[in-house]
């Protein structure tokens, strides 16, 4: 079988860069890649995201992409938004901008939005409604411009939330970061809009 070659970068925060994780094999960067080169792609991976980025930061990662010149980027984004309590609207408006950015150069991008901040262990009981509805208006907001820049958005939080409120494994010895298993977890919610993006690339480039 003919295997389609796919530059794959990974842009956005600690989630992307895989803190947490036992091993390197165990990041969502690298859990992509396999499971991308299990449906017959050959992939070059980069992972330009930095531990601790917010939305803000995403320009400087996209600028480091440029000369990789990406087919596919994955981008994790917002849980230090939520964190420092940047508002709603600038931190969309620059994942817009970084989406945009990348979707001019050629690149699919799948883009992830906060994950469900309310979860963490170290948020007390008492303030997870609250943490969680401005995880919800955050992940409304990417949304929506991740869509209207042409990128595709892979709602996940809601899918693992329950995972890890039920699973204290999912968290790495922090609790805060996903462990190796979290991150399978991840990997998991994602990889069908991964693979998604790719095959209609492929596909279209053998039309």
């Amino acid at each position: 079988m003919t295997r389609t070659p796919l530059r794959l970068v990974v842009l956005g925060d600690s989630i992307a860069y895989g803190t947490g994780a036992l091993r390197a094999e165990d990041t969502l960067g690298r859990r992509l890649s396999a499971e991308l080169a299990a449906d017959g792609f050959d992939v070059e991976l980069r992972v330009l995201a930095v531990p601790g980025a917010v939305s803000g930061d995403l320009a400087a990662q996209v600028r480091r992409a440029e000369a990789f010149d990406a087919d596919l980027a994955v981008v994790v984004i917002g849980a230090n938004d939520l964190a420092r309590f940047v508002p709603p609207e600038q931190a969309a408006a620059a994942l817009a901008a970084a989406v945009t950015a990348l979707r001019a150069r050629g690149a699919d991008v799948v883009a992830v939005p906060a994950p469900d901040m309310s979860m963490v262990p170290v948020v007390p009981p008492a303030f997870r409604p609250l943490v969680r509805a401005a995880c919800v208006q955050l992940q409304q907001r990417q949304a929506a411009v991740v869509e209207a820049a042409g990128g595709s958005v892979a709602g996940v939080a809601a899918e693992v939330a329950g995972a890890f409120a039920a699973d204290p494994a999912m968290f790495s010895s922090d609790r805060f970061h996903p462990s190796s298993a979290g991150y399978a977890r991840i990997a998991a919610a994602l990889t069908p809009s991964v693979l998604a993006a790719a095959r209609g690339r492929r596909d279209e480039a053998a039309a």
